[in-house]
């Protein structure tokens, strides 16, 4: 007994070091992250900015849906890496995407929304400064000894600079880049940096981004696998990118530079040139050019994330109100509270003083559940919508659940005649295995909801999964020890009536040291007929039929 106390008491100590841990975590957040101490809202709840993105098309042609839908899809992608949840991403008019944000993103987000192009490795041809604007620029002297170029062989071949190109490009300024031009693969391009700060001659696409199968972020590396204290990009090429990447490579690697470089396109404009420091034949390659972690994991997105089928141009950026607002709000809330008074109560009818405990084990995990989003909003950007609410709701009655079946399992013990300390005990271990298997069914629905829906939904299955998760830890940690601490006390110990726990009421057999209660009949331990039957064993049933059958 005195171990099971101890155990009860250091499981209560432990429930207090995770909760001032959570706190002390949002404390941080808060302090250093950016936080805040209340969940951030989702776009149903406080509205957000739409964009409308319309597909970039040669005259006379058409988005088929299956593009559409890939377009879809990849951009979904590239949200949910931002680390924005809750994010609306539908088609309009069978050809527009809707993306719609909570919040206000910010301008790394709004930059991942809008490069929605299709990403292209090119070779770099020529290279130099931007022409400040105003300015004059100075054409390049043209040997007349030359000879004239001729038909280029490759992507690479310096061929591709004709006069004329090399005209356009001395006079050529940033500020005249149209991200709105599709550019065509098979034929130079003049362009600049994405920060206006470099302007380019490409040669024809080399490598298709469809070919990017995957890009992550890890510690750069030298040729002898040494770290160097940066960042690197590591790209993984499918289909016909090892190829292409490998000739590209191996024609270009060394060359005088600007020549060993080729350039990742996105949007008609150069991400970054990248230089050719070896050949590459498995079509695996780490990018480095003194990436901070940030920029690394931006650049890993766009490239994994930049294969879109067709390229879109931002129609509309707007700022929406929210779709449902604070009166919806408040309507779920209302459910929630009614939901959770009509727990209590009838926790209270049927439990009695173990009403108290289900109170108390209710406020727990909602401290629990509250600091968890609360942390997950600030670090991870997660958005509670009204779905999630809903999920906040449910988790009520299967924490409920819990109760009812540990507190059954005890009070099934007492009917057996045993003591309440052993009941407590024996009835904890039937029950935390049923909780168990009860919890992990709630857990893995919540896994595979969140997994094949999008939206709201998943916000639903979230704080879905999230609190099932909780009700273990606050069973395990609290209701359990709790009613250990409570088995101390005369007025649960003594079987008092209101307790919930009268072994009497409970109609229990054996009293201990072979000690049994007298039968119940009319007028010998109980008030009436039908208070006499209802704790009636069925061999005192049966021994009351058969006395009944005699005297007739």
């Amino acid at each position: 007994m005195a171990k099971a106390r101890t155990r009860g008491a250091r499981a209560l100590v432990w429930l207090v070091v995770l909760i001032a841990g959570l706190t002390g975590a949002n404390f941080a957040a808060v302090q250093w992250g950016g936080g805040s101490w209340a969940p951030q809202l989702a776009l149903d709840l406080e509205g957000g900015t739409q964009i409308v993105l319309e597909p970039r098309l040669a005259e006379g042609a058409s988005v088929s849906q299956e593009q559409l839908d890939q377009a879809v899809a990849i951009i979904r992608q590239r949200v949910d890496a931002s680390g924005i949840s809750e994010t609306e991403i539908t088609t309009q008019g069978g050809s527009n995407i809707v993306v719609a944000l909570p919040g206000e993103p910010d301008a790394a987000t709004m930059q991942r929304i809008q490069a929605s192009a299709k990403m292209e490795f090119r070779p770099v041809l020529a290279a130099a400064a931007a022409n400040a604007p105003g300015t004059t620029p100075t054409p390049t002297p043209i040997d007349p000894e030359a000879e004239a170029p001729g038909t280029p062989e490759n992507p690479w071949d310096q061929a591709w600079i004709t006069p004329e190109l090399q005209a356009e490009f001395d006079a050529f300024m940033c500020e005249n880049v149209d991200p709105t031009v599709v550019a065509d693969p098979d034929q130079p391009l003049i362009t600049c940096s994405a920060d206006d700060s470099a302007r380019y001659i490409l040669g024809p696409v080399s490598v298709d981004g469809a070919n990017i199968d995957d890009a992550t972020v890890s510690a750069a590396t030298n040729s002898q696998g040494q770290a160097t204290g940066g960042w690197g990009v590591n790209l993984e090429l499918n289909g016909e990118g090892p190829a292409n990447f490998e000739a590209v490579t191996r024609a270009i690697t060394n060359l005088p530079e600007p020549q060993n470089q080729f350039a990742v396109v996105l949007d008609a404009a150069v991400l970054m040139p990248i230089t050719s420091n070896a050949i590459i034949t498995d079509g695996n390659a780490q990018i480095t050019g003194g990436f901070g972690q940030e920029d690394a994991q931006s650049l890993a997105d766009q490239l994994r994330f930049g294969a879109l089928p067709v390229s879109f141009q931002v129609q509309s950026n707007e700022t929406i109100s929210p779709t449902l607002g604070a009166s919806q709000l408040q309507a779920g809330l209302i459910a929630g509270l009614i939901g959770l008074l009509l727990v209590i109560g009838y926790s209270v009818f049927q439990y009695r003083a173990l009403g108290v405990v289900v109170i108390f084990s209710l406020a727990v995990a909602a401290v629990l559940s509250y600091l968890v989003v609360t942390f997950l909003s600030s670090t991870e950007g997660y958005r509670l919508s009204l779905a999630g609410i809903a999920g906040l709701v449910i988790s009520i009655g299967i924490t409920a659940d819990s109760f009812i079946v540990y507190f059954e399992r005890i009070r099934d013990e007492l009917r057996e005649g045993k003591h309440l300390t052993t009941a407590l005990e024996t009835g904890w271990k039937r029950a935390f295995r049923t909780i168990l298997v009860s919890d992990a069914v709630s857990f893995l629905a919540a896994v595979i909801l969140f997994l094949l829906s999008v939206g709201n939904v998943r916000g639903f299955a979230y704080t879905l999964g999230i609190t099932t998760f909780i009700d273990i830890i606050v069973v395990a940690l609290f209701t359990h020890p709790l009613l250990r601490v409570l088995s101390r006390t005369r007025f649960f110990s003594s079987g008092h009536p209101l307790s919930g726990l009268d072994p009497q009421a409970l109609g229990a057999v054996y009293r201990g040291r072979a000690k049994f209660r007298e039968p119940a009949f009319a007028g010998k331990g109980a008030t009436s007929a039908k208070e006499a039957q209802r704790r009636q064993t069925i061999a005192e049933r049966k021994a009351a039929d058969a006395t009944t059958g005699k005297e007739s």
